[in-house]
């Protein structure tokens, strides 16, 4: 990364970090980022696609874990004022569900990057609710050359 760390990432809006967009937003904002490890906070919400029976189904939880990698590198993007670019989940393995989180919970998704090689990235992915760990996966995660549309300037 080229920039130093002058502005507090966690304040910065989570829509202006991630290519998704309303209705299909499972993070609702940065709580720590490193370019190692970033944690992104979500509380389920009953009107949230994945929502099946007052439970966040498994594929919301997969995708909650994929919008705090694209949030890690969006923080990235932003500090190095450059175009948040759109990623693709590579691979899932090893994912472990506990429990799938209940409509009102708040999610604390923490990823820890275990690879980097070209434009791949590898992570291990963490799900807590308080102290609880309700999820866990590896992920890769594919960057492509794709820039999202309709950023907000930084």
């Amino acid at each position: 990364m080229r920039k130093s760390f002058e502005v507090k990432i966690e304040e910065v809006p989570i829509l202006q970090l991630i290519p998704q967009r309303r209705p299909f937003v499972m993070v609702d904002r940065v709580v720590a980022f490193s370019a190692s490890a970033t944690t992104c906070a979500f509380t389920v919400d009953a009107g949230c696609l994945f929502v099946e029976d007052g439970r966040l189904a498994a594929e919301g939880v997969v995708e909650n874990v994929a919008q705090t990698c694209a949030a890690r590198m969006g923080c990235i993007s932003y500090l190095n004022h450059e175009t948040v670019k759109l990623g693709f989940i590579g691979a899932v393995r090893g994912m472990s569900f506990r429990r799938l989180p209940m409509v009102g919970e708040t999610l604390l998704t923490t990823i820890r990057v275990r690879e980097e090689v070209f434009r791949m990235t590898l992570v291990d992915a963490e799900v807590r609710i308080g102290d609880e760990v309700v999820a866990s996966a590896e992920m890769k995660i594919a960057l492509s050359e794709i820039e999202m549309d309709g950023q907000g300037s930084h």
